[in-house]
């Protein structure tokens, strides 16, 4: 989630109507839909049911896989050795699925901009599934639905699930139920 803001810090920066109006902007020129903007937790509660989306494409090149491997420690060949990848089931190297999970997260503030609150955190994930690989030199973008909000002491935690889609495939790289809570 960008450093856990979702909307409040980027707003305090930049102005609201100023950050929305770059947002769509932003998205026309990309593809991609503008995020939906509600101001407020009774806002937040009111959308629950609302797809989301879809973000503008994300490629996903060999530099990027290899920088995840070099944070993680992951160099499994799968992701890192491009020759032995070709004679895989794959015929490519793939993104790890943690990658592929983490950019779910960068996909959040593109889908998703509540305002009126004083601040918006990660509070975890439920259910992930991986249904799909994403090969190297591949695109994606995410979709998603705001499932639930739950009062929580001082805000509402929402529940929106979040799919990365890989263009041109028909089965998702990535579905998962992230938990996020807003702050009043």
């Amino acid at each position: 989630m960008a450093g856990y803001a979702l909307g409040a810090e980027v707003d305090e920066m930049a102005g609201a109507a100023g950050t929305a109006g770059r947002q769509e902007q932003v998205a026309e020129e990309s593809g991609g839909a503008a995020p939906l903007a509600v101001d407020g937790l009774d806002e937040l509660r009111a959308a629950v049911g609302t797809s989301l989306g879809p973000t503008p494409w994300l490629p996903i090149d060999q530099a990027r896989i290899d920088g995840f491997a070099d944070v993680t420690g992951d160099h499994q060949w799968i992701h890192v050795d491009p020759v032995r990848a070709r004679e895989s089931a794959f015929g490519s190297t793939i993104a790890h699925g943690y990658l592929t999970l983490s950019l779910c997260n960068y996909f959040l503030p593109q889908l998703l901009s509540v305002h009126g609150v004083s601040m918006g955190v990660n509070y975890g994930a439920d259910r992930v599934r991986f249904p799909a690989p994403v090969p190297a030199g591949s695109r994606i973008r995410g979709h998603g639905e705001i499932l639930a909000c739950v009062d929580v002491p001082g805000g509402v935690q929402a529940t929106i699930r979040i799919t990365a889609e890989v263009e041109g495939q028909a089965k998702p790289a990535c579905v998962v139920e992230t938990l996020n809570r807003w702050l009043a």
